[in-house]
This record gives structure tokens, sequence and C-alpha cells, in this order.
């Protein structure tokens, strides 16, 4: 049960670790790209190469023949990657060993809906996987399997994203190796004292903020690429920024003020950022040496 390209390396892990999946469930085709040509997810285009059979309800609370169906399955577990709808607690509990979920995060810390991107705009030097057993609370659940990884002054929530899903494969194959031998395994209870919650992103959340500091904008910057964007305004246009440095120099210059010929910003705390990699609205992602051979940058430009 998954939707994104999260989910797609576990899906082709499960299937080529020889495991009989029955069905795939995942979000209804929706409309996409600039023609809102209505489109299957990653995960429905995964299985349908597989020949898998694929399912995708709009709602899965309060419908009793969507019950009935899964219960036909006979299943002895469900495993769950960004599926994206809430599983009432008569599905949890249909499967022989339960529901499984892939959280991209070290649980506790970071349940909800955007624990990739958060743990980066916070500062967190590691996160990882987490496989856990579904309850009917919000990532509430025992954890079989747990591994980290480091996050670097270079990752993305992009570049993240794709070593979670890769690692989330492989931690969900092991698992399942070991019910398979101990259906009786225990997960560990989660320590709710070190909760914290990620909450869905807005794409206002993107709104660089100069008066911040540095280290803060270019973590806000890494954390928001590809989504939802990291950006400000210079001379009342859009701009979209993509990558960023961190200068040693300092400066008593306004926050937001452009240092030229270089194309480096005024940050709060006197801290300058340098601006690798931008997009001007309506016109494509250019390195920043590009984007100066083409745009008439006045002196003291500030960025709003």
């Amino acid at each position: 049960m998954g939707t994104p390209d999260f989910a797609v390396p576990a899906l082709q892990a499960l299937y080529r670790s020889g495991h009989k999946i029955v069905a795939v469930y995942c979000q209804p085709p929706r409309p996409a790209g600039r023609g809102r040509k209505t489109t299957p997810c990653a995960v429905q285009y995964t299985a349908e190469q597989l020949n898998i059979p694929v399912y995708s309800p709009i709602q899965l609370k309060n419908q009793p023949k969507e019950l009935e169906l899964f219960r036909s399955f006979n299943l002895d577990l469900a495993v769950v990657a960004a599926y994206g709808l809430i599983l009432p607690i008569e599905i949890l509990n249909t499967p022989k060993l339960g529901c499984i979920n892939i959280h991209a995060s070290l649980l506790p810390r970071w349940r909800g809906a955007s624990p990739i991107q958060t743990a980066i705009w916070q500062g967190d030097n590691k996160t990882g996987i987490s496989i856990m057993k579904m309850d009917k609370g919000l990532d509430t659940g025992a954890i079989y399997k747990v591994k980290s990884i480091d996050i670097t002054s270079k990752t993305t929530a992009q570049t993240l994203h794709d070593q979670l899903s890769i690692l989330g494969s492989e931690l969900i194959v092991k698992t399942i190796t070991e019910l398979t031998y101990n259906p009786h395994l225990v997960p560990k209870p989660q320590n709710s004292k070190n909760t914290t919650y990620a909450r869905q992103l807005r794409k206002e959340d993107g709104k660089i903020n100069w008066r911040h500091s540095a280290k803060e904008i270019n973590r806000q910057i890494r954390a928001f690429t590809p989504w939802p964007g990291a950006y400000c305004y210079i001379d009342g246009q859009l701009l979209k920024i993509f990558q960023t440095e961190i200068s040693l120099e300092t400066t008593n210059a306004l926050p937001g003020t452009i240092i030229t010929p270089n194309f480096q910003v005024v940050c709060g705390q006197n801290q300058i950022l340098k601006i690798l990699e931008v997009q001007l609205a309506g016109k494509k992602k250019m390195p920043i040496s590009d984007f100066l051979k083409g745009y008439l940058l006045k002196p003291n430009t500030r960025l709003d």
C-alpha cells in the first residue's frame, strides 16, 4: 500500500524477494503536468509492469465493500509506505501479522507528514528509517527495525528521499524475513517522551526571511528542494533558489542586500550566503553565473 516514488523500491524489493504480492493499493490516478492529463501514480505504474492487481479506493473508512474485499485476500501482512489514506482499525487488524509501515524518520522523532524535509530544516545530523507495526495512532506503533544515515551540509530533500527509499526497501525485506521464521517477533514500543511532529508543509513555508542566519536559510533551501521550493523576490519578480553555500565572511549591510558581482546575499547575524543556482519566474533553472549574464543587477539591490 503506497503511492509515490518513495514506495517503489519497497514494492520492487518485495517482488524480487519472492513474496506473493496479491494486491497493490494506491491513490487513484489524478491530473498531472501542464496538460493536466490523468496519470497513474508511481506505484500503480510499477505494479502494472509487474502484473500485480491494483486497487485505488478513494477512502477506506466506513466502506464495508472495501473491507470485505481486503479481507478476501486472506493476507499474512500488509506493507504500507507513503500510501496517503488513513487505515481504519478494521483494516489494520485484518492481516494475520498486521500492517507494517516504512516511516522515513527515527521514530518517535518526526512523526507525521513531512519527516524528510523537517529533519533537514530543523538541523538534525541524522535521520533514518523506522519499520513500525501500525496502530490507530499517528506513527505511534512499536518498532521492528531502525537504521540511521547522516544528514550532511549537501543533503537536500530529494537526495535524502532517494537514500531513505532504498534503505526502507532493504529494511522491510529483512523484517519480513525475520517474521517469516518467527511470527511471534515482538516489536519495541516507542519512547513517547522524545516525540516530535513534522506537520504538512505549505508552499509559503518556502518564503525566505533574510533576517534569519545563513545556516538556517541554507537548511531551508536544502529541505525544500524540490518541493515546496525556497523562494524570494527580486525587483518584484519571483526568484527560486536551489543551491547555496555559506560564506565565512561577514558584513554590516542590511539583510537581503545583494553583494556584487557574485550574487552573495546578506543574512541575519551579519552573515553572507553565496547563491549558486536560481530560477527566475518564467525562465529555466540555471547557475548563478548564467543568470548574471542576462540580468541587469542594480547596485544595492535587496531581495524581499
